[in-house]
């Protein structure tokens, strides 16, 4: 079995639509795939509906945006109750406040000197986006020409060490480990930055952190074997996934995957 647990759709901050996602995953041989949205469920009924026509199991999934001491912290939520409550007042809130901290990245920009409106922004992300993110922002810097690419405008201007960017500030990690479990789901910590996971899985895990997503396209095989050691050491359950948004760096749906028998007592829990 085939899996991708970490995918993103036009409903937060992809390229393609739902159904162009399941297609991709068809076509890429995938069996099991998790829309993962940032801070929305918007797009898993749909998503789940195609998957049905071109048998691809959809797993429903959140990606929720978390801040600690200026951090982005991003936990996956699987298994998720894509109507729950909690995660409906989620998206609303954080609708106004990314629009509001995309707002202050667009006046920080202007401020260097790098001139992008607001409504060029909101066209990029079209009207199935739930919220504003960052790379809406960074595929307009390339369309009007201040970047050569999407990985060049974070690099240059919009990473998280540059004077442009701005936390989204949403929630702390544990409030948004709790919506995750008030929605059914189970909390896993996405791509953790290497430099704060001594610091910051101990208490995650009292907060019941559930997971570790441990095998992704840009670990180093060190990486990989850290997260697994700290999985077993913790008894986290171990994810993996592509976290892919769009085709154009020439990457594939399907040109990575986990196999079953990787992640297995996550899909247990999941009841796959």
């Amino acid at each position: 079995m085939r899996l991708d647990l970490h995918i993103h759709t036009t409903a937060s901050d992809g390229a393609w639509t739902p159904e162009a996602v399941v297609d991709g995953a068809a076509r890429g041989r995938l069996d099991v795939i998790a829309i993962a949205d940032h801070d929305t469920t918007a797009a898993v009924l749909a998503a789940r509906a195609h998957g049905l026509e071109r048998d691809v199991q959809v797993v429903p999934a959140v990606e929720m945006s978390s801040t600690w001491e200026g951090r982005e912290i991003h936990i996956l939520g699987y298994f998720v109750d894509p109507a729950a409550p909690t995660l409906t007042r989620h998206g609303v809130r954080a609708r106004d406040l990314r629009d509001a901290r995309m707002e202050e990245m667009v006046a920080r920009l202007a401020g260097q000197g790098i001139e992008v409106a607001m409504d060029d922004v909101r066209a990029e992300a079209g009207e199935e986006a739930s919220a504003l993110s960052r790379p809406h922002l960074a595929r307009v810097l390339v369309d009007q020409g201040h970047v050569r690419s999407v990985p060049d405008a974070f690099n240059q201007l919009i990473g998280d060490d540059h004077e442009a960017f701005v936390p989204t500030r949403l929630q702390t990690p544990a409030e948004a480990i709790a919506a995750i479990g008030e929605a059914g789901g189970i909390a896993v910590w996405a791509h953790p930055p290497s430099n704060l996971l001594d610091v910051l899985l101990p208490q995650m895990v009292e907060d019941g952190l559930r997971g570790l997503e441990v095998y992704r396209p840009a670990h180093r095989r060190s990486e990989t074997l850290r997260l697994e050691a700290l999985s077993e050491a913790h008894g986290l359950l171990r994810s993996g996934g592509s976290d892919w948004h769009n085709p154009y760096g020439g990457y594939n749906l399907g040109d990575f995957h986990v196999e079953a028998r990787e992640i297995e007592a996550l899909l247990a829990e999941g009841g796959l």
